[in-house]
């Protein structure tokens, strides 16, 4: 199978997998009601010291509650963009989700991708940061990230400002993590394992995860042509027997795909935003 390829306006950069070793801590909160997205999300992280994570949240809901999802890029100057913000009137329903939470310009910042209930019915996208509220109480599992982490930063590639791995403070003690971005064009599972071996990694789970795939085709037959989407990580990371990803997505009408990634048939499109953390053997 051919793996479907989205030509970025600017020169390919290196390293394709740019990765940072990192130690993960486990925390479990509630995101709390009234708070835009970013606020709930920021606050209980920088109260126990974390300038970067990632998170996966579940259950509860959004209103006020803003989205985009991908689309056509309107010049050459991207190779793909982001529809007209969506605002479903009664918010949403949160099903899950999964968010990079890092810094912009030395202020907190995330990257949310979700699947929820709308009054239209299901659907999945790119959920605005400071434009949502969250309406009823979400729990939240997070994996706060020290020695490295995301911050926001321009990208010649993609000509998007996007997360990358960045040196990053944080509190001592948790598991030995990597910290990782994945160019475009790359194959995810074999990132997965490109990362591991850089850093003598033999086995890691992919703890939270965002970013976009052209055109992907999963294990189970299932798949988009779309060349761009959304995704969000559902499981998966390396083991003995190579890299695995499960991972949920938005088409570019916000319809939800969801399946095993399969090596040579899934590149990123704009970005992946991972985290790995270690298995002890």
């Amino acid at each position: 199978m051919t793996q479907p390829r989205l030509a970025q306006p600017g020169p390919a950069l290196l390293p394709r997998v740019d990765s940072l070793a990192a130690r993960a801590t486990r925390l479990d909160f509630t995101l709390a009601p009234g708070l835009s997205l970013l606020q709930a999300v920021a606050r209980p992280l920088q109260a126990a010291g974390f300038a970067s994570a990632a998170l996966e949240i579940e259950g509860g809901g959004f209103g006020p509650f803003a989205y985009v999802l991908p689309a056509q890029a309107p010049d050459a100057v991207h190779a793909a963009w982001y529809s007209a913000t969506h605002e479903p009137p009664g918010g949403a329903r949160l099903e899950r989700g999964n968010v990079t939470f890092g810094q912009r310009d030395g202020m907190p910042w995330l990257h949310c991708h979700a699947i929820w209930q709308e009054a239209a019915g299901r659907r999945a996208g790119h959920v605005l940061p400071e434009e949502t509220l969250v309406a009823a109480p979400i729990a939240a599992r997070a994996w706060g990230l020290s020695g490295a982490g995301f911050a926001v930063g321009s990208d010649a590639e993609t000509n998007f400002s996007l997360f990358q791995p960045a040196p990053l403070p944080g509190p001592a003690g948790g598991s030995r993590a990597l910290v990782l971005r994945v160019r475009p064009n790359e194959d995810l599972v074999a990132a997965l394992e490109v990362a591991c071996r850089d850093h003598g990694i033999a086995r890691a789970v992919l703890r939270g995860g965002v970013g976009s795939l052209v055109s992907p085709r999963f294990a189970e037959g299932t798949g988009t042509d779309d060349i761009a989407t959304e995704l969000l990580v559902t499981g998966g990371g390396l083991g003995l027997d190579g890299g695995a990803m499960t991972v949920a997505l938005a088409d570019m009408r916000g319809e939800v795909h969801a399946g095993r990634v399969m090596r040579g048939a899934n590149a990123a499109c704009i970005t992946c935003e991972l985290v790995l953390e270690e298995v002890p053997a």
